[in-house]
């Protein structure tokens, strides 16, 4: 055993050594390959990755400490046309050899295959050339360092750099910083030479950036360059630019302290060959025209129609469309009021919201008929989109329940249905798939299939028959969606039917914040063939027969068959519901206060709850915010709260009805049992950018569901899960859990959920990403009709049932999706005894390999 390790450590070290040479293959005699870049911030080694990122060179990177794609680089031939030709310069005579079994064009082309050129040009795209050090490029980033600690304050600062060799053709830069003081603003005055832009800023509510005390930041002066450019904008100021905004900066007998001169210079108007200057005026809207119908094509025509409602002047080309104020409720620019940009804005969100027109044009002019000449003409270009549009769509999908489906799609959008910019959404929807959780006695492939019918109404305003404008103003963006659809599954053993319909409204409280009240969401789930569920959920079969080949003692529950009777297994519904029903009505020896009694009563309640028809009218508010500028933001964070209610209102109205209730004690509609629960949920995504496409990326999780009054358990299209490959990626979707359980069920659902993750993504190589991640979280039953104590949440000691997963896995960005393979072990797993909990499967064999779009969070 000794020998063998001395020989392992033998050749890693050999590795080591070889890959160390290998990494100097390509650089020239009398260079030097880039190793570190060293910044010396008053002799101390500093870590500002902004400073670092001045760097006009950077050393080649690493994957694990290794410098791979260096390697990969200097594996290949970077001459392979050169190299193939010497094969036959060098051996005269073997040309001629192979074209006598090839042919002379076989044998040309044969330089040009993979194995002889291709192999190369791929390991000369994939890798990356040796960073040599080039001291033009080192003097440049000396001085972007520079600059950039003086844009920080430090006037005085001194730079200098030398190179450290650390071995053969390998160097070290090291940055030499010497900061100085760093300058603080002392006073701070203003010269604005427009009067009325000087008492504008007297005014303003907003603070200035620049504070007396702080330490000078030229991203200070830019920031507040930006803040009076848009105060003054949306105070009327049309013709102001960031431009006219200059500081002077004054350090002339002050130590360590700069006094501050803010200058606001006056409008400078370009006339032909000579330029003036003159005041800042303050612009008012003297008309708003919006061109209902605008095209290129249609620009020179004349006007056809037009009319003027609330102070807004509608034009058509051809004949005006729509209700004038379909379109005039989505105009925050209005006659009288003060040129905005924010006004601009608004009304280009807002109109673009409506998705019945293009993104709109937005353009001003000067008021010829002011005499003042302080008046602007806003001109609103509208162009249609097309009324009916149709859309298909063939999607191959992958989700927690289906390993692999073929769906398609047909969609009809109408746009300005009832003339006030409403638009009608009608789409069909069918899907065939395979699963492994699925019941397949046949062994067909595709054993799953669905269909169904959507349809959407959205109107662009909030649909009441009362004015909600003070609560919900128009610059929210407001909307109503009212939707119904019907869906239909096949052959996934119980076979459902699903009846939905709502209404929902929709509004933006803030740019990045979003709110929705669903006030009416409807779902009727009609089970088709309820006595196939022993078929499908197979692990509550398995139990319920091997308690009752110990304790049936009707034999018609095995059947009528003599073969039957043999085997002893329970038959598919008869003989399972014979024994059940025998146990309850005590013709078992199986006692109320024996475990397997009480085993029985679990599967029959589970039985129950998944096997009943469901139907839920429930009420949610949901609100979301987010940091998150745009797709390429990797520093913001998330948070997400959601609060349901169902049932409720159907008992106040059975109570002041004085309906009757059924032999359970609950009420009916329609003969059906309607759900009533509470639910809440909570989620918050915080992403890290560290930079050089490092990601630090968690989430946390929390919901329950509460049942009350007319129920008892939460239907399962309402419950939680755990595993899969957004969720646990060390489990399949539905395998873990409820509590220390140990997925006892085909599909494990409960009513409480916590659900942690942590995951550090990086760069590998171009576009392929890596990622090292855990997983924490479980499900649990709480305040339901579950009787198994290890499915329950009773006290704060069942979190350490938290299961654990923890693995790594690899991302490949096709930038508008992401393909991503998870493979996830079981690190610490609640399902077994306490103290054998960690790392008992952590190994191959028991991992999960998870195949997802996008990121999981």
């Amino acid at each position: 055993m000794k020998k063998n390790s001395t020989k392992i450590i033998a050749f890693i070290l050999i590795a080591i050594f070889i890959s160390a040479c290998n990494a100097i293959k390509r650089v020239p005699d009398g260079k030097n390959l880039l190793v570190k870049n060293n910044i010396l911030v008053n002799g101390k080694s500093s870590n500002d990755e902004t400073a670092a990122n001045q760097m006009y060179q950077k050393p080649n990177g690493k994957l694990l400490g290794f410098k791979l794609r260096l390697n990969l680089y200097n594996l290949a031939n970077l001459h392979p046309d050169s190299t193939y030709k010497a094969r036959f310069d060098n051996h005269p005579g073997r040309y001629e050899q192979w074209s006598k079994v090839l042919s002379a064009k076989q044998v040309d082309r044969l330089g040009q295959s993979f194995l002889y050129k291709g192999i190369h040009e791929f390991l000369k795209n994939t890798g990356e050339p040796p960073v040599v050090i080039d001291t033009a490029k080192t003097k440049k980033t000396l001085l972007r360092l520079k600059y950039y600690y003086l844009n920080n304050g430090y006037f005085k600062v001194k730079t200098d750099y030398d190179i450290d060799s650390i071995g053969l053709k390998k160097a070290k830069i090291n940055y030499n910083i010497t900061t100085g003081p760093a300058y603080k603003l002392d006073s701070i005055r203003t010269t604005i030479l427009t009067p009325a832009l000087d008492s504008l800023y007297k005014v303003s509510r907003e603070p200035s950036v620049l504070k007396s005390g702080n330490q000078y930041k030229t991203t200070d002066f830019e920031e507040e360059k930006n803040r009076i450019t848009t105060y003054f904008r949306n105070s009327g100021a049309y013709y102001f630019q960031p431009t006219y905004v200059t500081f002077d900066i004054d350090t002339i007998g002050k130590k360590d302290k700069a006094d501050v001169n803010l200058i606001i210079s006056n409008n400078s108007i370009q006339e032909k060959d000579s330029s003036r200057t003159e005041p800042f005026k303050l612009y008012k809207i003297s008309d708003v025209n919006i061109y209902t119908d605008y095209s290129a094509a249609n620009a020179k025509t004349k006007i056809t129609d037009s009319t003027t409602y609330n102070n807004f002047n509608l034009y058509s080309y051809k004949k005006l469309k729509y209700k004038p104020r379909a379109i005039t409720d989505a105009i925050f620019i209005t006659k009288g009021s003060t040129f905005s940009d924010t006004r601009t804005t608004l009304t280009s969100r807002y109109l673009n919201n409506l998705k019945i027109f293009n993104y709109p044009s937005i353009q001003y002019e000067v008021d010829k008929r002011d005499s003042t000449a302080q008046s602007l003409i806003a001109k609103v270009y509208l162009t249609p989109r097309k009324k009916y549009s149709f859309g298909a769509t063939l999607d191959l999908t992958h989700s927690n329940i289906q390993d692999f489906g073929i769906g398609a799609s047909l969609s009809e959008t109408i746009r300005n249905v009832f003339n006030r910019a409403e638009t009608l959404e009608i789409s069909t929807r069918m899907n065939i798939g395979s699963s492994q959780d699925m019941a397949n006695p046949n062994n067909n492939f595709f054993n799953v299939s669905e269909y169904g019918v959507d349809l959407k109404l959205n109107f662009p305003r909030i649909l009441l028959p009362f004015g909600t404008e003070k609560i919900i103003p128009k610059r929210m963006i407001p909307s109503t969606s009212i939707s119904s659809g019907f869906s239909k599954q096949r052959n996934i053993g119980l076979d459902k039917e699903n009846f939905t319909g709502g209404i929902a409204y929709n509004w933006s409280p803030k740019r990045h914040n979003t709110a929705k009240l669903e006030l009416l969401n409807a779902q009727y789930v009609r089970n088709l063939n309820p006595d196939n569920y022993f078929n499908v959920y197979t692990s509550s079969y398995d139990e319920l027969n091997g308690i009752g080949r110990d304790y049936n003692e009707n034999p018609l529950n095995w059947g009528d068959t003599p073969e039957e009777q043999i085997h002893k297994n329970l038959t598919i519904p008869d003989g399972t519901t014979g024994f059940t029903n025998d146990v309850f009505n005590n013709k078992t020896t199986l006692r109320p206060g024996d475990p397997l009694y009480k085993d029985v009563e679990s599967i029959e309640e589970r039985r129950v709850r998944l096997t009943e028809n469901d139907f839920i009218l429930a009420t949610s508010y949901t609100f979301t915010k987010t940091t998150k500028k745009d797709l390429a933001d990797n520093n913001f964070y998330q948070f997400k709260t959601k609060i349901e209610s169902a049932g409720t209102l159907l008992s106040a109205v059975s109570n002041i009805a004085k309906l009757q209730k059924n032999d359970k004690g609950n009420y009916e509609i329609f003969n059906l049992e309607y759900s009533e629960y509470i639910k809440t949920e909570f989620d918050y995504i915080k992403h890290w950018d560290f930079g050089k496409e490092k990601v630090l990326a968690v989430r946390s999780f929390f919901g329950i569901a509460i049942p009350f009054g007319n129920s008892d358990y939460i239907p399962f299209s309402r419950s939680y899960y755990s595993g899969g490959s957004n969720d646990n990626r060390a489990w399949q979707p539905y395998s873990l859990g409820p509590g220390s359980t140990d997925a006892m069920d085909d599909f494990n659902e409960a009513n409480m959920k916590i659900a942690l993750s942590a995951e550090f993504r990086f760069k590998i190589l171009g576009d392929v990403k890596g990622a090292l991640f855990a997983d924490a979280g479980n499900i649990w039953n709480v305040l339901d009709n579950v009787i198994d104590e290890k499915a329950r949440f009773n006290n704060v000691n069942d979190l350490a049932e938290i299961a654990l997963g923890s693995g790594f896995g690899l991302r490949y960005d096709l930038s508008f999706f992401v393909v991503r393979l998870d493979l996830g072990f079981k690190t610490y797993n609640p399902a077994h005894e306490k103290g054998d909990r960690w790392f008992k499967e952590y190994n191959f064999g028991h991992s999960v390999l998870n195949f997802g779009i996008n990121y999981p969070f």
